[in-house]
């Protein structure tokens, strides 16, 4: 039976490198480190599965450890919507969640807010040589997502009931899921937003992540 390690709670998460190549070599900008977190250490390059719902699939977490896996990474949204972050948090976060007592990552929830709702059947890598103006008005239109600049009105993929992420709550979810890593919210755009609406994008989401940053330092205080 697996033993959960030791876990140092007061760690602060921190990042070493050990090698680099040197200029003469082929790719001379690879590296190798090591990420120190509460949880372990993860030795990089580090392949780390995706647990979406707090459980990769087809493998129980024996089994992940058997592929020399260090860390799995979970999602925001997805655990959001079902079972509900905070029942995570009171089976004592990730770890004890899914039975992973090593290092944890969450992302932030914004890719699949946005994917899952642009309106485009929920592919993002869409045909758009053959879209009409039409087509781009009657998808947007009925698009699940809704972007301000506070954050986004959705739907839920489950049940169609209505929700808000903001990058405040993005957060408060990645804490309630207690990753040692987490993710800052973005925004996803589509191949039919403009450029324009492309740069004010990309100055949104710069703004979001400040707020993420204010938000994680207020709760770990």
């Amino acid at each position: 039976m697996h033993k959960p390690p030791e876990i140092d709670l007061k760690r602060n998460l921190s990042f070493e490198i050990k090698t680099r190549l040197d200029d003469t070599s082929p790719g001379k900008h690879g590296r190798t480190g090591v990420i120190h977190t509460p949880h372990g250490d993860i030795k990089t390059p580090a392949f780390i599965p995706v647990a979406t719902k707090a459980t990769v699939k087809t493998l129980t977490p024996e089994q992940i450890r058997q592929t020399g896996a260090q860390a799995i990474l979970s999602n925001a949204y997805h655990l959001y919507l079902q079972p509900g972050y905070d029942i995570v948090d009171e089976a004592g976060g990730l770890a004890e969640f899914e039975n992973w007592h090593g290092p944890t990552y969450t992302d932030s929830g914004g890719f699949q807010v946005m994917s899952l709702g642009v309106g485009f059947k929920k592919v993002l890598a869409m045909e758009v040589a053959n879209l009409t103006e039409g087509d781009v008005r009657a998808a947007k239109k009925e698009r699940m997502a809704q972007v301000d600049e506070e954050g986004v009105d959705f739907k839920s993929i489950i049940d169609g009931s209505k929700h808000r992420f903001t990058p405040e709550k993005s957060m408060q979810i990645q804490h309630g899921l207690g990753a040692d890593i987490m993710f800052a919210f973005d925004e996803l755009t589509t191949l039919v937003d403009t450029r324009i609406y492309q740069e004010q994008s990309v100055a949104r989401t710069h703004r979001w992540a400040k707020r993420c940053l204010d938000e994680h330092e207020r709760l770990t205080n």
